[in-house]
């Protein structure tokens, strides 16, 4: 059940990547290690091509900067509905790749994406600090003059695949004065002199980390974009990948109401199948519905990026909002539904439990994304 009509190739696509997903990727994703960056599993997304259409034409030398924000979530919806370690591990690619994709110069572009795109280099985006998480503008990492450079001291916390990536795009301080005004951009090679930091043990099994930066030493030519201007740099990232964060819940979303209708059909409770239980059948329908209306919301906020419409933020808010707390409500049903079985280490509900949390979370929190669409409403 789609929200949208897709076209035969938007479905011809979705049907691929499950596949892949199911049959290579989430093998892989088992064998790896909780919690670590999974390079084979990047290889394979990279072999089959699904981390380049992240970065059209950068293969080719013809980038055009840009993926479509529908196929965007097409393909982490897909994948996330059968591995979310798979999923998990292209959204951080592209996370950490877009900032050089969108801003960097064509020689930044050539010297890391294609890397990316084949699952051969690994990159981070260094945003968030200690102390400065929904409210990005306040990070205090320093940039300070250094030549015709900058040496960067301070902490990244919270930050996707340190401290293995192979490249970091950071965001520091190059003016103390100016708010979000004075935040700038910068590429940082991973095994960059000063460089250090270590893992997060989290719920969800995904590789975070923190990054301690003990004079770094970075370049004029690793500079993304313009002095001062890397907080546009950072929110023109963030605006693209907000609404997909909604289709990687619509994907768990869509898993956890795949097994509850399958278990519920088997099981046999009080003389017969537990879906003929009315609270059982109505719950089924409620998980589903709110999985469908995530995807509308989703789909619909995709489609208007895609589209070039004005003033967005409100929209792309939605869309992340209600599908990362619809996901959260379906897969926490589908757990009770399934009673005790459901959190045995190595379920698939137990799986989905530990990843579902997070979402609501990164990339702007629920409160924030209300305060968004509150604010969009008086534009």
């Amino acid at each position: 059940m789609n929200a949208f009509a897709l076209t035969a190739e938007q479905r011809e696509l979705t049907e691929s990547v499950g596949r892949i997903a199911t049959e290579e990727l989430r093998p892989l994703a088992e064998a790896g290690t909780e919690g670590a960056v999974n390079r084979p599993l990047l290889k394979a997304m990279g072999s089959h091509g699904l981390l380049a259409r992240l970065f059209p034409g950068v293969d080719s030398g013809q980038s055009t900067r840009q993926a479509a924000a529908m196929e965007l979530c097409l393909l982490r919806e897909a994948l996330a509905r059968r591995s979310t370690e798979a999923e998990t591990a292209l959204a951080l690619q592209g996370l950490g790749a877009y900032p050089i994709l969108q801003s960097g110069m064509d020689d930044q572009v050539a010297r890391w994406l294609p890397a990316v795109a084949s699952g051969d280099a690994v990159a981070a985006f260094a945003l968030t600090e200690p102390d400065a998480g929904s409210d990005a503008a306040a990070l205090r990492l320093a940039a300070e003059r250094d030549g015709d450079g900058w040496r960067l001291t301070g902490e990244k916390m919270w930050i996707s695949n340190a401290p293995e990536a192979d490249f970091y795009t950071v965001f520091a301080r190059t003016d103390p004065d100016a708010g979000s005004r004075g935040v700038s951009a910068f590429v940082v090679p991973g095994d960059r002199a000063g460089l250090g930091g270590g893992h997060l043990d989290l719920v969800s099994p995904h590789p975070i980390g923190t990054c301690v930066f003990d004079g770094v030493r970075v370049h004029r030519e690793e500079l993304l974009g313009e002095e001062n201007r890397g907080f546009a740099v950072a929110m023109r990232t963030l605006d693209l990948f907000r609404p997909s964060v909604g289709a990687f819940a619509v994907g768990m979303a869509q898993a956890a109401l795949d097994a509850a209708v399958e278990y519920t059909a088997e099981r046999e409770a009080f003389g017969g199948p537990l879906v003929k239980q009315q609270t059982v059948a109505h719950t089924l329908a409620e998980m589903a519905t709110r999985t469908e209306a995530a995807r509308l919301l989703v789909y619909a906020a995709a489609s208007a990026y895609d589209a070039g419409e004005q003033n967005l933020g409100g929209r792309a808010a939605m869309a992340k909002l209600f599908a990362t707390e619809a996901a959260q409500y379906v897969v926490d049903s589908a757990v009770q539904l399934h009673g005790a079985r459901a959190l045995r280490r190595g379920h698939l509900l137990e799986h989905l439990y530990r990843e579902v949390r997070a979402p609501r979370i990164y990339e702007g929190a629920s409160e924030i994304q209300r305060t968004i669409i509150a604010r969009s409403l008086r534009a």
